[in-house]
């Protein structure tokens, strides 16, 4: 990087963005294990927020854990329950996972909600989250907001959220799970590493 007079994007300090629920928590069943054998297995979800001049836009991410692909996601302007709710069923209804997928987060009110509870039984999802304040149980998620930030929200300045969204839906559906290599996935895309995965299966 030296040699070609490249310089890396700063990381910015890691910021908690959600309260811990009253409810109790699910168990950690990921322990830090961010590799499975197979789509539709794990999948991590956690919170961002994003900076316009209207204010804060918050943003929901759905990873399946086997692709680093985005399955689900939700972007609003409060941090209320529907904000992950709507970012899990769109996973859902992309996904059709089977029964038993683990959907790992960490402790904030949202996840802990009956309400989320409700949604995750129905469609017999079994919930993990992350140990007491610690950042690395979720860090998938977390590296994915770091990669979202550094790539391309910090390159902007939105003026209103409705800019945001279409940008941060542009950047993730077009660029990030379509064309963005991982060196995790042997420098494939999250689309391309499943369609590879997929012609295996077969």
């Amino acid at each position: 990087m030296k040699k070609e007079g490249l310089a890396a994007k700063m990381r910015k300090s890691w910021k908690k963005t959600t309260k811990p629920g009253r409810r109790a928590a699910a168990k950690n069943l990921v322990s830090q294990e961010f590799k499975v054998s197979a789509p539709n297995h794990t999948w991590v979800s956690d919170i961002t927020y994003i900076k316009t001049k209207e204010g804060w836009l918050y943003l929901t991410a759905v990873i399946d854990l086997f692709s680093r692909k985005v399955v689900g996601m939700s972007m609003g302007e409060h941090l209320e329950t529907s904000l992950v709710e709507r970012a899990l069923n769109q996973a859902l209804y992309q996904r059709s996972p089977p029964e038993g997928l683990i959907h790992h987060s960490d402790r904030g009110c949202q996840y802990t909600s009956e309400e989320f509870s409700k949604v995750a039984k129905k469609n017999g999802i079994i919930l993990s989250m992350s140990g007491t304040g610690n950042c690395y149980d979720n860090a998938v998620a977390e590296s994915f907001f770091h990669t979202l930030k550094t790539e391309h929200v910090y390159q902007r300045k939105y003026i209103t959220r409705e800019e945001a969204k279409r940008s941060l839906f542009d950047y993730v559906e077009f660029f990030y799970n379509r064309k963005r290599a991982h060196s995790f996935l042997g420098y494939l895309s999250p689309e391309e590493f499943e369609m590879n995965w997929n012609k295996q299966a077969v």
